[in-house]
């Protein structure tokens, strides 16, 4: 997957899965152990380390898929399948752009409020705080950064929302103080095929390049419905999505969620 991750967002999506109640543990974390023991940057190990967490509800559906090779470059995995050697080209799908670096900035503020939490007493605030807000604009996120981590920091510690904060929901957690959005998917939040389709046809001009020695090669697209950038109810026109053209063997749609997986190409 070639895109650029803000540190908060390789943290916090670290974070979320590692509260998933469907991850598959046992070979997460053999794989993570993996990633850490590789000779990559520690940045390329955390961008390895959510890539192959994206990738967790696709085993649910492959369980008997085995990583070969968790550091490669195009594709982003090397598996092996029923005796294939598969190469798997990983991508998420954006459906909301203009929240992208809205989310970066949220992520960055979430963050100096734990760390602001942590110090005082992780102890006694451990746990995961789902935020809603109130009258937030990217230009609060811009101007008034230190208002609105004090308002997250005061509404936590003293149990009710104040200032930019609107409500305050928590659950427990063992190791740390986790802040992050409350999530409210809207019954009319639609991801265009088209974006998709755009999506695989940028991957198909790429895929000469990709590494041949393996049998097939498959295109996983992914929808992270932990971001605010990526999630949607539903995927608009799908049946467009019927009459791409591509090289790669297999195409995927992923709802990494609840694990939804749509077959472009089987």
């Amino acid at each position: 997957m070639k895109k650029t991750f803000s540190d908060e967002d390789l943290v916090k999506n670290l974070s979320l899965y590692y509260m998933n109640r469907h991850l598959k543990k046992k070979p997460i974390e053999k794989y993570h152990r993996q990633i850490d023991s590789s000779p990559l940057h520690d940045r390329e190990k955390y961008r390895k380390k959510s890539e192959i967490l994206l990738l967790n509800a696709f085993m649910h559906h492959f369980p008997q898929v085995q990583f070969e090779n968790l550091t490669c470059e195009s594709p982003d995995f090397i598996a092996s399948l029923n005796g294939k050697s598969v190469g798997i080209e990983l991508t998420e799908v954006i459906n909301h752009l203009e929240m992208k670096k809205t989310e970066g900035l949220m992520n960055k503020i979430f963050r100096q409020s734990e760390i602001l939490l942590e110090e005082e007493n992780t102890a006694k605030f451990r746990g995961v705080y789902f935020l809603e807000f109130r009258h937030l604009h990217q230009d609060d996120l811009l101007e008034k950064q230190n208002e609105i981590v004090q308002n997250i920091y005061k509404s936590i510690r003293q149990g009710r929302p104040t200032g930019f904060v609107k409500k305050v929901r928590k659950s427990p957690h063992r190791r740390n103080v986790f802040i992050t959005h409350d999530f409210n998917i809207g019954l009319f939040d639609a991801l265009a095929s088209e974006k998709i389709i755009d999506l695989i046809q940028k991957k198909n001009e790429k895929y000469p390049y990709y590494d041949h020695s393996v049998d097939e090669c498959w295109l996983v697209i992914v929808s992270d419905m932990n971001s605010l950038a990526s999630r949607y109810s539903f995927i608009q026109n799908l049946e467009e999505l019927n009459r791409i053209e591509s090289p790669f063997h297999k195409i995927f749609h992923l709802e990494n969620l609840c694990g939804n997986l749509t077959y472009i190409k089987a």
